[in-house]
């Protein structure tokens, strides 16, 4: 009789690597490479063929998938749903779930692009309601609710709201709760595991993490609300390519290895960044006395790569991107090159001209320390 333990569950830079792979076969990769095909061999009824047209199934797809769903959902059987953008993510969820006369609550700080479906779902007959992340109006805005969208942390703001008491909240008034998980990614947190309904991100960020292609995607438990998401992605054609498809599966190998440098680098230049009296609004989950710590220390496993501050105002906030040397001023976030943005150029964003959105790479972090700090320098001088 073996004595050994029994074993271990893997950890998650092993889940990572090894997620949605075959089987290992004699003479084959260990990753496929992509499939490109508009349509397969289709003899006999249609209904019995895994894969008949390009789109609506691919097996680069259905491997990326079955990654994903293991690393939203370990251990519980869940449905991943792959998509040409997170936006196209976004929008399957919203529009197969909501009818006219539904009510619909969206953050009031969240991403912008999620806000601009707001008169897109109202032409529909499909009431929006807008709250902040966090606080009590969260949970006052589920009365008559059909499904909640939240972001945690949101984007760019980094505010925290409790998943695990929203989706309680909400269940009890016969609502659904979407997360975008994007910030997070599945290794920081998992929405589905807090009770969410549905879990989104866009694979172009964090994910993927080299800022070379466009992706999205949505995990649910419920097979049915899947099956949905399947019907809408091809009836509306928001199908990932092959190759980015692959990519973003190659790109798993490393996650665990960047989310955890990325975090470790954006709490070392979030404190450094304490310094500096030019530096207000300074916000970053695993900063221990940030506002959303000890929430965020509760429901997640990292706390991500976003450091968000604000400088005095727009000319100050362009001559510190302009004397930046090791990071790109240039928008999205997660990726292994740091960036940096003043997102009022946008004009989607309540926030104050001089808005700051750091996300941190896996650079040396006495590296972007120095070239943050000499450029605030050069902002003041």
């Amino acid at each position: 009789m073996s004595h050994l333990p029994p074993p271990a569950e893997p950890g998650d830079g092993t889940r990572a690597v090894h997620a949605g792979l075959p089987a290992p076969r004699p003479g084959r990769p260990a990753l496929p490479g992509p499939v490109f095909a508009a349509h397969y061999h289709l003899p006999g009824d249609p209904a019995e063929a895994t894969y008949g047209y390009g789109r609506n199934a691919n097996p680069t797809w259905t491997a990326l998938e079955t990654a994903l769903a293991g690393l939203e959902s370990p251990g519980r059987e869940a449905h991943a749903v792959v998509f040409a953008s997170g936006m196209a993510a976004t929008s399957a969820v919203l529009f197969t779930q909501l009818r006219a006369g539904d009510t619909a609550v969206l953050p009031t700080d969240g991403y912008h692009g999620t806000s601009g479906l707001i008169p897109r779902l109202e032409a529909f007959g499909v009431r929006v309601t807008t709250v902040p992340t966090g606080g009590p109006r969260q949970y006052a805005a589920l009365d008559g609710a059909r499904l909640m969208w939240t972001e945690s942390p949101s984007n760019p703001g980094l505010d925290v709201c409790d998943l695990a008491a929203l989706a309680e909240a909400a269940h009890a008034r016969g609502a659904l709760l979407a997360v975008d998980n994007t910030l997070a990614t599945p290794l920081g947190q998992r929405p589905l595991d807090l009770g969410a309904d549905f879990s989104m991100a866009s694979g172009t960020k964090g994910l993927s993490g080299h800022g070379d292609l466009l992706l999205g995607y949505v995990v649910t438990r419920d097979a049915a609300a899947a099956e949905a998401l399947r019907g809408w992605r091809a009836a509306i054609g928001a199908i990932p390519g092959p190759m980015e498809t692959w990519l973003a599966h190659r790109s798993l190998a490393t996650l665990q290895l960047r989310v955890d440098r990325q975090a470790s680098n954006a709490l070392a230049v979030a404190t450094a960044l304490r310094e500096r009296p030019e530096v207000t609004g300074l916000r970053h989950p695993g900063l221990p006395d940030d506002p959303a710590h000890a929430l965020a220390a509760r429901q997640m496993r990292r706390y991500g790569c976003v450091v968000s501050f604000t400088l005095a105002d727009r000319d100050t906030a362009e001559r510190f991107l302009a004397a930046l040397r090791i990071v790109d001023n240039a928008t999205s976030f997660g990726g292994v090159r740091s960036t940096a943005e003043r997102r009022a150029r946008w004009g989607g964003d309540d926030v104050p001209e001089g808005f700051i959105r750091l996300s941190v790479g896996v650079e040396d972090a006495a590296d972007l320390i120095a070239d943050l700090t000499g450029a605030l320098d050069a902002a003041a001088g």
